[in-house]
């Protein structure tokens, strides 16, 4: 498993993961950062699968926040890692899973065309409160207005229920309830918490690129199986009706 490739949440670009990027390529390992942003969920996930078939081996696909939803939908990864993201089952969204925080519904700001943006100053305390200043400033300068739809968009394909995966909780996160995140890791093979608010990307790089470079060493284990008659899915949380996206 020799690549990485690291998926973006709503609002972000590639460019948030630099600082991972860069840490794995030093190390000598091969990491993309597919370009988000093309309106809907399903053409998000083509361009990741394009990513992904692109390398010669399985890779690691990270996706942060709605970017779980995106690589839900990847097929040939060796590993499915979720940072803070959602993992939508059938006919899932993660708008319907809910779970955005008080503070990140009020970052938002509806544009006139339907897109939307986010408050910088308010955006930077549900994003990025726990991340050093500077950082949190340079995060916060790379943020852009978002077409609507993506967050209710439903995968068409669910790979975590054949591909192993890694749930990462960020449990001071203030943007997604840590206790949707709680739930939602119940469907991954295995769950990692964090201490960290919903970017450790910007404020703590090193605890992903460890993550990842443990998990490359480590040989892939099967997939145990899931879904199984009975197994409660994860409620939403709200009405499951919200139309805001996710980030």
């Amino acid at each position: 498993m020799a690549a990485v490739v690291l998926v973006h949440g709503l609002y972000h670009r590639p460019e948030h993961f630099d600082a991972v990027a860069e840490r794995l390529r030093a190390a000598g390992i091969e990491t993309v950062a597919p370009e988000l942003h093309r309106g809907s969920l399903r053409a998000d996930t083509a361009a990741v699968q394009a990513a992904v078939d692109a390398l010669p081996e399985p890779a690691i696909v990270l996706g942060h926040s709605y970017g779980g939803s995106v690589i839900t939908g990847v097929r040939g990864a060796g590993h499915l890692v979720y940072l803070a993201a959602f993992v939508p089952d059938a006919g899932e969204s993660a708008a319907g899973l809910g779970g955005a925080s008080p503070q990140l519904r009020d970052a938002i700001v509806a544009e006139p065309d339907g897109a939307t943006s986010l408050h910088p100053e308010r955006a930077a305390h549900a994003l990025y409160d726990d991340c050093p200043e500077l950082l949190a400033a340079q995060a916060i300068g790379l943020l852009r207005t978002q077409a609507p739809g993506c967050g209710r968009g439903v995968p068409e394909h669910h790979g975590w229920k054949h591909t192993p995966s890694t749930y990462v909780v960020c449990a001071h996160d203030r943007a997604i309830d840590p206790g949707l995140q709680q739930r939602m890791a119940a469907r991954c093979t295995e769950t990692r918490e964090w201490h960290t608010g919903h970017s450790p990307f910007v404020g703590r790089p090193d605890l992903i690129v460890e993550l990842l470079r443990e998990l490359r060493a480590t040989p892939a284990r099967p997939r145990p199986p899931r879904s199984r008659p009975g197994d409660s899915p994860v409620p939403p949380t709200g009405n499951g009706q919200s139309t805001l996206p996710v980030i």
